[in-house]
């Protein structure tokens, strides 16, 4: 299953050991999903963690690391422009170029829509009760 996760999915999984985001991400580590990300979502997550948890350049850069070593990172060709805030649209840049079967999120916007081109949209408890079925 091909899975793309918004950037709040990383950084819970980051602030929050134990977490639901945790559980997500870890079925990634383990090989149970294949997941993508993109240099945009990458930058995105870097931000936040920087502004809103205000952790340092090493610790930033070993996360990035870790998630790159995990997802596979694209740059994607199309750029869209449907939802009017920018990250939300990196995200379904990414989904598309990765010929996504799911997106994992908890922003409001993505959720709304529930599906773009045949690509659920889900929050992270919907996609692990999915998952363990």
């Amino acid at each position: 299953m091909k899975v793309v996760f918004d950037t709040n999915v990383y950084i819970s999984a980051f602030i929050s050991p134990g977490s639901k985001a945790e559980d997500v991400y870890l079925l990634a580590v383990d090989g149970q999903i294949e997941l993508y990300t993109s240099v945009a979502i990458l930058t995105e997550t870097a931000k936040k963690l920087r502004r809103k948890f205000l952790w340092d350049d090493v610790r930033i850069t070993a996360a990035l690391k870790q998630i790159s070593k995990v997802a596979t990172v694209l740059k994607p060709v199309d750029r869209l422009n449907i939802l009017s805030d920018a990250p939300d649209n990196r995200i379904l840049e990414c989904a598309k170029e990765a010929g996504a079967d799911i997106i994992v999120t908890g922003d409001k916007h993505l959720l709304d829509l529930k599906q773009y081109e045949g690509i659920g949209i889900t929050r992270i408890a919907g996609f692990l009760y999915t998952f363990r079925r």
